[in-house]
C-alpha cells in the first residue's frame, strides 16, 4: 500500500473570453512549451472557424463533441496471480472529458491540414457529428472492455 499522500484536485480557472472551464482544458491539452498565449489563439481561431462552417454556437458544438468522445467505461490492467487482466472500470466524469479533450488534440495534431486551429476545428466538427477519429478511439475502448467483460469480477 503506496504511503504518499493522494494529490489535491486544482481548481480549474476559466477562461478569459468565454468564461468556460471546457476551453480552458483544451487550451491546456493544446498547449506547447509553456506558450499559453499561443495556445489560447489557437483555440479561439478554432471556435471562429467553427462558428464560420457551422453557423451556431461554437461553445455548444465544443460540448456536444466532449459529450459524444467521453467514453463511459475503459481498461486497466491488472495483475493477479502471475497473469495480468485487463479489468473493465466505469469511467469518472472529470477522467472521462480529460480522456475526450486529450484524444481530440493528440488526433487534431496527427490531421493533416494547414493550421493548428484549422485541424483542431475540424476535429471538433467531426467528434460533435459522431465520426472522426476521436469517436472511432472511443468505440474501440468500449470494445475492449466488452470482450474483456469476463474479468468485470477482479475490479478493485
Amino acid at each position: 500500500m503506496s504511503r504518499r499522500n493522494k494529490s489535491k484536485r486544482r481548481l480549474i480557472s476559466k477562461d478569459p473570453v468565454h468564461d468556460s472551464q471546457l476551453i480552458n482544458m483544451l487550451t491546456v491539452r493544446i498547449l506547447k512549451h509553456g506558450k499559453k498565449g499561443l495556445a489560447y489563439k489557437i483555440v479561439y481561431q478554432a471556435l471562429d472557424i467553427i462558428h464560420n462552417k457551422t453557423s451556431k454556437d461554437p461553445l455548444e458544438i465544443l460540448e456536444k463533441a466532449i459529450r459524444n468522445a467521453t467514453p463511459l467505461v475503459e481498461v486497466k490492467s491488472r495483475r493477479i496471480g502471475g497473469s495480468t487482466y485487463q479489468v473493465p472500470m466505469e469511467v469518472r466524469a472529470y477522467r472521462g472529458t480529460n480522456l475526450a479533450l486529450r484524444w481530440m488534440a493528440k488526433f487534431a495534431h496527427t490531421r493533416s491540414g494547414i493550421s493548428m486551429a484549422f485541424k483542431l476545428a475540424n476535429e471538433i466538427i467531426d467528434a460533435s457529428n459522431e465520426n472522426g477519429n476521436t469517436i472511432r478511439k472511443k468505440e474501440e475502448t468500449h470494445r475492449m472492455a466488452e470482450a474483456n467483460k469476463a474479468f468485470a469480477h477482479y475490479r478493485y
